[in-house]
């Protein structure tokens, strides 16, 4: 796992966390797992249910119970490398360590964008009561993109551009609104979720 520098044109800092996993071949095993998954897949959702004039997208939903199956070690190593990523972004604003005791993961999202589909509304995390238990959101883009799919964080005026491999933590709040631009050729795989306090 390196450091990966966002540039900014901005001085005040943004709290988006980044880094670059390693081996990159977990972001291949997981783009396997969702393609072999066809049952699995369905139209992305989000808290609202299915509306695809806000997010246009196919899904796969995991729960934190089928990590542990056999067949699915990629996730239990993502996860450990994701990990190592928090520790270093709860270090770097220590008012968060007392904070961090009490979170955990829960089900998370595979997420797959064909041309001309993306997460089209800026939104937020945590937006009514059913996800006010969200304190921080993770992604980490499976796949580089060469045109569109980059995420927009409209209130930094920040533009990210996908890369394998490139790992993301940023607080859930109203203040890291965001949307999906629309991708323009190939296909965008992510896997994404929350880090919260547990229910």
């Amino acid at each position: 796992m390196k450091n990966f520098i966002i540039n900014t044109n901005n001085l005040n800092p943004h709290f988006i966390g980044s880094w670059t996993i390693e081996p990159l071949s977990i972001c291949d095993e997981i783009i396997n797992y969702f393609e072999l998954n066809l049952a699995k897949q369905r139209n992305g959702r989000t808290i609202d249910g299915v509306n695809t004039n806000f997010k246009d997208s196919i899904d796969i939903r995991i729960t934190p119970k089928e990590i542990v199956h056999p067949s699915n070690e990629m996730f239990r190593t993502y996860f450990e490398k994701l990990f190592e990523c928090y520790k270093q972004y709860i270090e770097e604003w220590p008012f968060l360590k007392d904070l961090a005791q009490g979170l955990e993961i829960g089900s998370f999202n595979l997420q797959r964008y064909l041309p001309g589909q993306h997460f089209k509304k800026i939104h937020t995390e945590r937006s009514s009561i059913e996800s006010s238990h969200r304190v921080f959101a993770f992604m980490t883009y499976l796949n580089n993109i060469e045109k569109g799919g980059s995420t927009y964080f409209s209130h930094y005026d920040l533009e990210i551009q996908p890369k394998k491999g490139l790992t993301l933590i940023w607080p859930a709040e109203w203040t890291h609104a965001h949307r999906g631009n629309i991708l323009k050729s190939g296909t965008k795989y992510i896997i994404t979720g929350w880090i919260h306090f547990a229910k």
